[in-house]
């Protein structure tokens, strides 16, 4: 199948029309025309090669809508027609601890989990497409059913902002009352205040600028300090039962550890780069864990948008058409104040290029490794 898209040819390139070939669904897969894609900080990560761990051409996307176009053998829970979401993965082993625990993301099967573009976890030369192209495919067990009442241009971001700041409150059992601090408020700690409010906790975002203080306590923030105001964060000294950090580069993290409370969890699910060097006797003495958490399974993603779409929790977007998509990429390449937390791409738009006559798109060369989806 003949699908377009939007890649980089190489590091830090633009992107730019590509054309490839996907594989026709196989037994237990299902194909499906994409109709909105969120633009997610790590696509800028994965273009620039800043984890060095890039694979070219590299087609990003990993929040996506679609709707279903065909099923393959055996496929039960999706029929055509359908509204699905997919989020990081597209695969996994199945068979792993990890996996039977609902945890696909740290799958230890021989090749990890799919990553839905970036090719496998190791990857050997093949590589994976994303959602920024007209059609993909999918292992059923890795489609998201999207809630009758959420509007699809939402549920996007909630695949991976949403999840990603979601799997920490689970797995480090917040709970109603206490007080979560949100450090880094854009893509996902927007959906992380928002989250924790609906969790019963109370919510303290922590921010570089001055200017979002507003837009941060609408969101539902009990409070709002600015990092650079020092007698602000001497204020909030062990108050903070839970702080997830979402700041997606190297950060001085010795000005957090003062906020937690004894026996506190101090979680980065942003930064894969460094932690610049910091004293850690607070973290013995107070018994603070620094730990780190990468979005969630599949079981979590699911719960997660059924709760947004109960709560009547929305990430906060600008729609845009896929002409503007390097504009995009260079303001978030930037330390930018916009207030549009999420950035999520009209597919139609690419949908309607396509058809208006096949635009000059580079071809690329197919993936080769026949067990990969998605491909």
């Amino acid at each position: 199948m003949q699908v377009y898209g939007y890649g980089a040819i190489s590091a830090n390139d633009t992107l730019k029309p590509v054309v490839f070939d996907r594989k026709e669904v196989r037994a237990g897969e299902i194909g499906f025309k994409v109709i909105y894609c969120g633009v997610c900080h790590s696509d800028v990560h994965q273009v620039n090669d800043d984890w060095g761990n890039s694979v070219y051409p590299c087609v990003p996307g990993h929040e996506i809508i679609g709707r279903v176009t065909s099923i393959g053998e055996g496929v039960t829970k999706f029929k055509q027609g359908d509204l699905i979401g997919v989020g990081c993965m597209v695969n996994s082993c199945q068979q792993c601890e990890e996996c039977k625990s609902d945890m696909e993301q740290y799958c230890t099967g021989p090749k990890g989990a799919t990553l839905t573009y970036n090719g496998p976890t190791v990857p050997d030369g093949s590589n994976t497409y994303g959602g920024y192209s007209t059609h993909m495919v999918v292992r059923e067990e890795f489609a998201i059913t999207i809630p009758d009442g959420m509007e699809p241009e939402y549920a996007g971001p909630i695949l991976c902002a949403g999840v990603t700041t979601y799997s920490p409150m689970k797995h480090w059992n917040l709970q109603k009352g206490q007080t979560l601090g949100v450090a880094g408020i854009g893509g996902l700690g927007h959906m992380a205040v928002q989250l924790g409010k609906a969790l019963g906790a109370k919510v303290i975002a922590f921010t570089g600028h001055e200017s979002k203080r507003d837009e941060i306590l609408k969101l539902g923030a009990d409070e709002v300090v600015v990092t650079g105001d020092e007698n602000a964060m001497q204020e909030k000294a062990m108050s903070i039962d839970l702080l997830i950090n979402t700041i997606p580069y190297p950060f001085d993290l010795s000005i957090f550890i003062p906020l937690m409370k004894k026996n506190s969890s101090l979680v980065m699910v942003g930064n894969f780069i460094e932690i610049p060097k910091f004293v850690p006797a607070d973290l013995v003495f107070n018994r603070i864990e620094v730990a780190g958490s990468l979005i969630g399974g599949v079981k979590e993603t699911q719960e997660v948008m059924n709760l947004c779409a109960k709560h009547g929790i929305r990430p906060q977007i600008e729609v845009i058409g896929m002409d503007r998509i390097n504009d995009v990429f260079t303001k978030l390449r930037g330390d930018t104040t916009d207030h549009a937390f999420r950035h999520v791409i009209d597919m139609e738009s690419l949908h309607t290029e396509v058809a208006g006559g096949e635009p000059d798109a580079e071809s690329i060369e197919q993936p080769t490794r026949g067990e990969v989806v998605g491909a």
